[in-house]
């Protein structure tokens, strides 16, 4: 992975950080997702949510991201809501969507949109490029990448527009060791550049590797919030402890 110069993170007169959940609860379709969520994020580091099939990790980061709203509860960023540190934040699904274009011209459609003057947008698209190790397929068309190497370009598109924090829901769901290793290598030179990083997985390994604290969610509720250190050396319940062991996979 070549390097590449950062772009600046964003900086407003307030801060995103500390992230403060109160009481956070989602229903859909009659059934309670979450329950009495409460949790606070204070520092800059990255914030793995780990949990089994089911235990409400993707809905916890839309509802983080603004993307859905909640039906109890309280969600802040800092002094702003979800909806208004939106702007301010990245997010990257699990199955990104690529344009009909080139991997440069996805990048410099997205600086486009968020009207990036024309003279900065290829140096910004070639740069990050260049920070996911995908220079060599500038031309390429983008649906026409490896899975893998479509991850790191969705993770590179959201980087290169400066997010204070960097939401990434499951990004190597499914990918072989080699592309998994690429993605938490340019996930943790993200963080290096001082993004915040929140996201969702089911490898045990990758949080090992990732994270500085754990969210661990089981049925819709929030059962420990630790150093990652502490998590994985002695968890504090026996659901943790199941899913830390395999043994719990819904």
């Amino acid at each position: 992975m070549a390097e590449a110069a950062a772009p600046a993170v964003s900086r407003g007169e307030a801060g995103l950080i500390p992230l403060a959940v109160e009481a956070l609860g989602f229903v859909a379709g009659g059934k309670q997702i979450l329950a009495d969520i409460s949790f606070t994020l204070s520092d800059r580091s990255c914030t793995v949510i780990l949990g089994p099939n089911g235990a409400g990790k993707s809905v916890l980061l839309r509802l983080l991201h603004g993307l859905l709203a909640p039906t109890g509860g309280s969600i802040r960023w800092g002094r702003l809501t979800p909806a208004q540190a939106r702007r301010r934040q990245g997010m990257v699904f699990q199955h990104p969507v690529m344009l009909r274009r080139s991997a440069l011209a996805n990048l410099r459609h997205t600086l486009a949109v968020r009207k990036t003057p024309r003279s900065q947008r290829h140096g910004l698209a070639a740069n990050a490029l260049a920070m996911a190790g995908l220079e060599t397929h500038a031309h390429q068309p983008a649906r026409t990448l490896s899975g893998g190497e479509q991850q790191r370009l969705a993770i590179a598109r959201a980087w290169m527009l400066a997010p204070e924090v960097l939401l990434l829901d499951e990004p190597t769901s499914n990918l072989d060791p080699a592309a998994t290793g690429a993605i938490e290598r340019l996930v943790a030179e993200v963080k290096a550049h001082g993004t915040r990083i929140i996201m969702t997985t089911h490898d045990i390994g990758q949080a090992r590797r990732l994270a500085s604290d754990v969210l661990f969610l089981h049925q819709g509720q929030l059962l420990e919030h630790t150093a990652a250190a502490h998590f994985f050396a002695g968890p504090a319940t026996r659901a943790a402890d199941s899913f830390i062991r395999g043994e719990l996979l819904t």
